[in-house]
């Protein structure tokens, strides 16, 4: 027979199944009970003429603690799957995952049990990978998960609340649902009784899936693509661009955080310490205590008071800039993606350090940003903050004057005398003042190169070229991986190296041509994770399929005239909206969007007994006569007892007839409805 209420492939045709069984179970008093009435259940679903069958995973999803992504009609034939339909802010899911960990301990993928995770965001945030990944390892999830960014199964399957359960037998049939958490021994009792009554027929199958956790592909060290570093001469302390981790570290010599500052999501803002965010920084540069950062992505330049633990913006307007002159102020000034900073004298020679050299990579430049008025080569006099173009025409060219440019891809790993040396991507270099040699990461041949100025011969110092992972060798045995930046350290004795793709810093003693790792640790006062960044701009989130669509009568309006939609939405009795999520409205205008041009067409809404009033005001200059604005509502709201997180959406269409005759006043909108 048919599945009794089914409606295609929604949790709703379980429903009056799953209900009269749990209402049986109220009464059972033994386990045997429970277990009989639960295997009669089976028996009875097992039995259904059409099962309720799960749509497969869509192609193209981002999946984690997995070789490879999974099927569910290939892969999990033969399994009992627990779908866990969750959002990693979602405090209701995080109390779930105990009771997941429980039960993949009890049962494996051998003895025919696979927990997946389908993340199923709320807000954009938690769409992006990366963050997910961040959650991955917070909670320690060591199942397979699969971020389904847009909820296209969430949606298929008409799933209202995180979190939520589907158990799925070994055709993919759907068996039970469990919504809400403090259901740990219904999840227990459901699945194994299912493994018993597929095994008694035969349908369970102890083929491994491919697992590959997340976390075993971390490297030990806490940096995350470490581009720069570089010494404080006055306390032998390093500061670390971890820009992988959108952070500024500043370490001690033996690896312990001082400060860290930013991170772990990219960012721009100024403020203090803890509140401060940055975007892939690259390079770093500290004196008396200030460190300036080449904020490579937000276009800036930074500059953090490790005194007053402040960061500001001393360049730069935060987007990419194309002037290649410069000279305006310097936080007037648009730049474009500095790589690196160093110190310099301006030609007065009145002070030292009194200049910021910048690798401006995104114009092939070099720009000086002037920390006190001073004076450049065949410059004028030039105030306190200018920030200009000091070299480089801005077109990508080897040229060192105006004879013809030299072959910009004669690239090479070929040690020799002045031209006959070929580098490949060489990303950073430093001075030995003690020996007067520059050091140079030849980064994509993976060593370090050393150049004599005085007889121009550049030789390899250190790396076989080879990018596996050598942590402790001698010179010549060791090993690096797009080693990104490098510095002098210990009066000259020793070399630290930014090994960027092998998230490491290196420390390579130039006396004894032996190589290590600095170990990296925190220390109880560093603050080491920064603020998680909030999406400050709104973007509407897809309607459920579930969500009711309410037509409006049409409303006749003029030019000038405001429109006022209040919003009258009630929740089941004794619910709360959930705090720290947003409730939301949105306003849209498909194919006559010019009606919203200026307007505010999105907002929170914080209380369910105070809703908002949106207004529309008909612009003076009008495209069409006749529209159709909508308004969507997303109320996002724990049940009365808060074990289960929900989100119930709605939208209202509001035809609109705009005519040239004047109009009266324009009685509120009223938009009604009781979820």
């Amino acid at each position: 027979m048919a599945a009794p209420g089914g409606r295609g492939r929604s949790l709703s045709g379980l429903l009056p199944a799953q209900t009269s069984l749990e209402y049986a179970l109220l009464d059972a008093v033994t386990q045997q009970e429970k277990d009989s009435l639960v295997y009669q259940y089976l028996q009875k679903v097992d039995g259904w003429e059409q099962d309720l069958s799960v749509p497969e995973f869509p192609e193209g999803l981002e999946w984690l603690n997995t070789e490879e992504p999974i099927s569910v009609y290939k892969d999990l034939c033969g399994k009992i799957v627990v779908l866990d339909f969750f959002t990693y802010c979602c405090i209701n899911c995080i109390h779930l995952l105990p009771d997941l960990h429980a039960l993949e301990h009890t049962y494996s993928d051998k003895d025919g049990l696979l927990i997946i995770g389908v993340h199923s965001a709320k807000f954009p945030n938690e769409k992006v990978l990366d963050n997910i990944k961040s959650a991955v390892l917070r909670y320690n999830i060591t199942h397979p998960m699969v971020n389904d960014a847009d909820a296209s199964l969430w949606q298929e399957l008409e799933v209202s609340c995180w979190p939520t359960l589907v158990i799925l037998g070994p055709r993919g049939n759907m068996l039970f649902s469990l919504i809400g958490e403090g259901h740990k021994d219904k999840l227990f009792l459901y699945t194994s009784i299912a493994l018993k009554y597929y095994k008694d027929r035969g349908q369970i199958r102890d083929n491994k899936i491919g697992i590959k956790l997340y976390k075993d592909s971390l490297p030990p060290s806490p940096l995350l693509f470490p581009g720069k570093v570089t010494v404080d001469q006055v306390t032998d302390r390093l500061v670390i661009a971890d820009t992988g981790h959108h952070r500024i570290l500043v370490v001690w010599k033996n690896g312990q955080i001082q400060y860290s500052i930013g991170g772990p999501n990219p960012g721009r803002k100024d403020g203090i310490f803890s509140e401060s965010t940055f975007n892939s920084p690259q390079g770093v540069a500290i004196m008396n205590n200030i460190i300036y950062v080449a904020d490579t992505e937000n276009h800036l330049i930074r500059k953090i008071d490790l005194e007053a633990e402040k960061v500001s913006t001393v360049a730069g307007i935060g987007i990419q800039g194309t002037d290649k002159e410069g000279g305006a102020k310097g936080e007037q000034q648009p730049i474009s993606s500095p790589w690196d900073v160093v110190f310099g004298t301006s030609g007065s020679e009145v002070q030292r350090g009194d200049i910021l050299w910048i690798a401006m990579a995104g114009t092939h430049q070099i720009w000086a940003l002037l920390l006190d008025s001073g004076k450049l080569p065949k410059k004028n006099e030039l105030t306190k903050g200018t920030c200009l173009r000091f070299a480089g025409s801005g077109n990508e060219e080897n040229r060192n004057n105006a004879y013809p440019h030299k072959n910009l891809f004669a690239f090479g790993d070929v040690d020799g005398v002045g031209i006959n040396a070929k580098l490949q991507h060489p990303l950073g270099v430093t001075w030995d003042k003690k020996r007067n040699l520059l050091y140079v990461a030849d980064s994509y041949n993976h060593k370090i190169k050393v150049v004599d100025p005085k007889t121009k011969n550049c030789t390899t110092l250190a790396g076989t070229g080879d990018t596996n992972n050598v942590t402790s060798s001698s010179f010549t045995e060791s090993t690096f991986n797009e080693p990104g930046g490098l510095c002098i350290g210990e009066n000259g004795e020793l070399l630290y190296v930014a090994d960027t793709n092998n998230h490491q810093i290196k420390v390579m003693d130039l006396e004894t041509k032996m190589v290590s790792v600095l170990p990296i640790f925190r220390s109880e006062n560093a603050v080491v994770d920064g603020p998680f960044l909030v999406e400050k701009q709104k973007t509407l989130p897809k309607l459920p399929k579930s969500a009711p669509s309410i037509r409006l009568s049409p409303v006749t309006a003029c030019a000038g005239q405001t429109l006022q939609f209040k919003l009258r939405l009630d929740l089941p009795s004794g619910s709360k909206l959930t705090e720290g999520v947003s409730s939301c409205w949105f306003l849209t205008a498909e194919g006559n969007e010019w009606l919203l041009q200026g307007q505010i067409a999105a907002g929170d809404i914080e209380n369910i007994s105070s809703q908002p009033t949106i207004s529309l005001q008909i612009p003076d200059d009008c495209l069409s006569l006749e529209a159709i604005v909508s308004v969507s509502v997303f109320l996002y709201y724990c049940s009365a007892d808060s074990s289960a997180c929900m989100m119930k959406a709605i939208l209202f269409s509001q035809p609109l007839q705009i005519t040239d005759t004047q109009q009266g006043c324009i009685a509120p909108v009223e938009l009604r409805y009781v979820f």
